[in-house]
């Protein structure tokens, strides 16, 4: 299901960018590039672009963390922090210092 998603994705960029180009400078690319907008192979982007937004609202939908939820491995959790061992490393010479004082 990853793969369906990041081709959507990659679909939807093409399509935003093409609009893009069409508002900035009234320039179809992809009219351009496979013969005009009436071309089958250009009609073919267009309704794969057209239907991958409509993927991407099924995403929109259900959430990021339910799309990515088989990315997620909790067999080993880590519970060390970034300055887990900077803090040990403080405390231990500050409980160090303290006993010395008393």
């Amino acid at each position: 299901m990853d793969v369906l998603r990041r081709i959507a994705l990659a679909l939807i960029i093409i399509g935003a960018i093409n609009w893009g180009l069409i508002g900035f400078f009234n320039f179809d690319l992809v009219a351009a590039i496979f013969g005009g907008q009436q071309s089958l192979l250009s009609r073919i982007i267009y309704s794969l672009v057209g239907l991958s937004g409509l993927y991407a609202l099924t995403i929109f939908f259900t959430g990021m963390s339910a799309a990515s939820e088989n990315n997620i491995h909790t067999d080993r959790p880590n519970y060390g922090t970034e300055f887990g061992s900077e803090f040990d490393h403080l405390r231990n010479k500050d409980d160090s210092n303290n006993e010395e004082g008393n």
